[in-house]
């Protein structure tokens, strides 16, 4: 009698290693760590892709700065316009000059010797050549490396995201045929990442500062010709 009760008494250690739907509770407990795991992995990569592209948009639009009409217009006839006591000095030193001009206020400041820039010197016309590429008025419709632009490169640029700095570099002298030489500083500003997944939850992260400086070639977007120093 005591062994048929003792058969029939319910197994509480089996019930307490009972390991069915485990599996179940484990995936649900990982999904999410995954997804965010993967997700988080995409939109990384991304991030990095379009730090590397701004870089590299950055060395374009520097490039193109340093070979075209400056956006400070006037800047590049400045050495024809160097006088002292109203007198022009031919081949004497260029004066000292720190020309900022943004995207975003559509303005050119000057600070030191701008002889010949106008009050509202901000060209429109340099800086979407820049921005867009040679002979171009939108992003995307490059056909070769010459008439690629910045916005060719990261779609996202805009001229509102770019800021440039002419700055007298030494080279140069008044009367030069084409123009002052000065070191070009092109930066991109108020540009955030674009993300696949992060941007729906609402997370905004700017792209670090980006910057390139190269020096001044001939301010002239007229191949040459002699035209813009003139």
């Amino acid at each position: 009698m005591s062994v048929d009760r003792f058969n029939k008494a319910p197994n509480l250690a089996g019930r307490l290693w009972d390991q069915t739907g485990s599996v179940l509770v484990e995936f649900a407990i990982l999904l999410p760590l995954v997804t965010v795991i993967v997700f988080g992995s995409v939109d990384l990569l991304y991030a990095f892709y379009q730090w590397n592209a701004a870089a590299k948009a950055v060395a374009i639009g520097a490039r193109i700065a340093a070979v075209s009409d400056p956006v400070a217009a006037g800047l590049n006839t400045l050495s024809n316009r160097v006088v002292v006591s109203g007198v022009a000095v031919p081949r004497g030193p260029m004066p000292s000059f720190i020309v900022t001009c943004n995207g975003d206020t559509t303005s050119c400041d000057c600070d030191g010797t701008c002889t010949g820039m106008a009050g509202n010197s901000y060209d429109m016309t340099a800086m979407n050549r820049i921005v867009f590429g040679r002979g171009s008025v939108r992003c995307g419709d490059a056909t070769s490396s010459y008439t690629t632009g910045m916005c060719d490169v990261l779609p996202s640029i805009r001229a509102a995201n770019v800021v440039i700095v002419y700055r007298q570099s030494g080279l140069g002298f008044a009367g030069r045929p084409g123009g002052p030489v000065p070191t070009i500083t092109l930066s991109l500003q108020n540009m955030t990442f674009e993300f696949f997944f992060l941007q729906a939850l609402g997370i905004h992260i700017a792209i670090p500062p980006v910057t390139t400086t190269i020096t001044a070639e001939d301010l002239c977007s007229g191949g040459g010709s002699g035209s813009c120093g003139s």
